[in-house]
C-alpha cells in the first residue's frame, strides 16, 4: 500500500487537490454545497493521483538514473508495468465516474483532459523534446481551479481563468528553481531541461523575469474585483518577497538559495491563494 501511495506523488496531488478547492470556495458567495464539492474534490484527486501514477510509469527509466526519484516504487522495479498501469487505470476511471454522475460532465472533462495534458502531452512528448517543456506543460498544472470552479458553477469563468493563469506563470520560477539546485540529476537523465541547455545564468535570469510577470498577473484578482485590499496587501508582500528571491538568485547564485527559491515558491502560491480565499469571505463584513 505505502508503494502504490508513493505512486499517486502525495505532496504534489495535496497542492492540486488545495487549489481545486479554492476554485470551489470562490465560486460561491458563501459556503459551497457539500453534495458538490466532496465529490468533485474527491474526483479530482483520484483523477490527479492517477495522472501521477501514470507519469512515474512513464518515467521509471529516467527516475532510475535521479537521486531525487529514485526511491519511487517504479524505478525501483517494486511495482510492474501491469500493476501500475492498472492503478492508475482504476483511479482515473473511479475518479471521472464520480465527477460524471455526481457533479456535472463539463468538471469531468475538463479534469480528463487535464490528465491527457500532464501524463501524455507534457511527459510522454514535450518534456524529453524541448527545455520549454515545463512553460508549455504548465497549462495542464494550472488548471485545478478552473475544474473547482466548473465544479460549482458548472461553466468556466474569467475569474477561474485568472486564477489559471496565476499557477500558469508561477510553474516556471517554481520548478527551474529546483532544476538548477538538480541539474546534474538531470543531466544523467538525458533530458532537456532548461539549466542544461541553456546554462544557469540564462536559466536565473528567466526565473527573475518570471517573477515579475508572475507579480503583475497576481495583481489581477484585485483590478477585476474578485478581491479587496487584504488580498491585495497580501499579493505585493508575497510578490516583492518573490522577486527577491529572483534578483539574488540571479546576481548571487548558490544551490542553498536556489532550495530556498524553491521551497519559499510553495509558500507564495499557498498563502496567495489563502489571502483570496480570506479576503472573499471577509468582503461581504467589511
Amino acid at each position: 500500500m505505502r508503494q502504490y501511495l508513493a505512486l499517486t506523488k502525495p505532496r504534489v496531488v495535496q497542492l492540486i487537490v488545495f487549489c481545486a478547492v479554492i476554485g470551489m470556495l470562490l465560486a460561491e458567495p458563501g459556503w459551497p454545497p457539500l453534495h458538490l464539492a466532496v465529490p468533485a474534490t474527491i474526483g479530482i484527486w483520484l483523477v490527479a493521483s492517477a495522472a501521477a501514477a501514470f507519469n512515474c510509469l512513464v518515467e521509471q527509466a529516467i527516475d532510475s538514473k535521479m537521486a531525487r526519484t529514485a526511491w519511487r516504487p517504479t524505478a525501483r522495479g517494486e511495482l510492474s508495468t501491469r500493476q501500475a498501469l492498472l492503478f492508475s487505470g482504476v483511479l482515473c476511471g473511479l475518479g471521472s465516474a464520480l465527477l460524471y454522475w455526481w457533479v456535472n460532465p463539463l468538471t469531468m472533462w475538463l479534469t480528463f483532459a487535464t490528465f491527457v495534458g500532464y501524463a501524455v502531452i507534457y511527459t510522454v512528448v514535450l518534456k524529453p523534446m524541448t527545455p520549454q517543456n515545463i512553460v508549455i506543460g504548465g497549462a495542464s498544472g494550472a488548471m485545478p481551479p478552473v475544474l473547482g470552479w466548473a465544479a460549482l458553477r458548472n461553466d468556466v469563468g474569467p475569474e477561474a481563468l485568472v486564477l489559471c493563469l496565476i499557477i500558469f506563470l508561477w510553474t516556471p520560477p517554481h520548478f527551474w528553481a529546483l532544476a538548477l539546485y538538480r541539474v546534474e540529476d538531470y543531466r544523467r537523465s538525458g533530458l532537456p531541461m532548461l539549466p542544461v541547455t541553456h546554462g544557469s545564468d540564462f536559466t536565473r535570469l528567466n526565473v527573475l523575469l518570471y517573477t515579475l510577470v508572475l507579480f503583475a498577473a497576481t495583481l489581477l484578482p484585485f483590478i477585476i474585483g474578485m478581491s479587496g485590499w487584504v488580498y491585495l496587501a497580501c499579493a505585493v508582500v508575497l510578490g516583492v518577497w518573490f522577486i527577491a528571491y529572483g534578483w539574488m538568485l540571479w546576481r548571487n547564485y548558490s544551490d542553498a538559495l536556489a532550495r530556498k527559491t524553491f521551497r519559499f515558491s510553495i509558500w507564495h502560491l499557498s498563502l496567495l491563494f489563502a489571502a483570496l480565499l480570506v479576503d472573499h469571505y471577509l468582503l461581504p463584513w467589511l
